[in-house]
């Protein structure tokens, strides 16, 4: 295991080099990997939404809106992420 964790975290070296100017594919992924897997973890969240009791998914809604407002206003995916993670689960806990 420690030998594939040494691989794996050494190939973009072997692959890549030691450029000063990273590839137009490594530039590219750094612009959508973001957006892509927030997109994934919102998808995989809401995709077992009851609609037929207002506590089953009124807290996501708002969660959901929440991780937006965040994220809008300052551009930083921890802060987005963990902050509805705190709403949802105060939420659940106090209010549904």
């Amino acid at each position: 295991m420690a030998v594939l964790t040494f691989l794996l975290r050494f190939l973009p070296f072997l692959l890549f080099g030691r450029k000063e100017r990273p590839s137009p594919v490594l530039d590219s992924l750094n612009k959508l990997l973001p957006s892509a897997i927030i997109a994934v973890l919102v998808v995989y969240c809401l995709k077992d939404m009851n609609f037929r009791r207002i506590d089953n998914f009124v807290p996501e809604l708002i969660a959901v809106a929440v991780v937006a407002l965040l994220h809008l206003w300052r551009r930083n995916n921890l802060i987005s992420i963990g902050g509805g993670a705190v709403v949802y689960m105060l939420l659940v806990q106090l209010v549904f």
